[in-house]
């Protein structure tokens, strides 16, 4: 398993930028499909992006496409989320999960490895 912590989460006011960080541990970073998810108060963990091992596919959910980039960095170990034109309803702990895998998915169950959280709060 992976050991991974995220960063760079805040409150912000709508329409503002964030970027999330996520550092993991070991040397096979580069075996794993790694994602951002979310989890508002009261409402189901979602995908919001996954990206492949190399970096070279991506899957955004619906409601964040156009507005979230998700890259990785295999030499730094660190997979990012950049988080433009934000919006209240973006407001939720973010988590960054991993899985060793070539598939990307998109279900909380499939990853095995998960972060702390890092909230994220957007202001009307």
């Amino acid at each position: 398993q992976v050991q991974l912590v995220e960063s760079g989460g805040g409150l912000v006011q709508a329409g503002g930028s964030l970027r999330l960080s996520c550092a993991a541990s070991g040397r096979t970073f580069g075996n794993y499909v790694m994602a951002w998810f979310r989890q508002a108060s009261g409402k189901e963990r979602e995908c919001v992006a996954a990206i492949s091992r190399s970096g070279d596919s991506t899957y955004y959910a619906d409601s964040v496409k156009g507005r979230f980039t998700i890259s990785r960095d295999n030499a730094k170990t660190t997979q990012y989320l950049q988080m433009n034109r934000l919006k209240p309803e973006d407001t939720a702990v973010y988590y960054c999960a991993a899985r060793r895998d070539w598939i990307i998915y998109t279900s909380p169950t499939a990853f095995g490895s998960w972060g702390q959280g890092t909230q994220v709060t957007v202001s009307s």
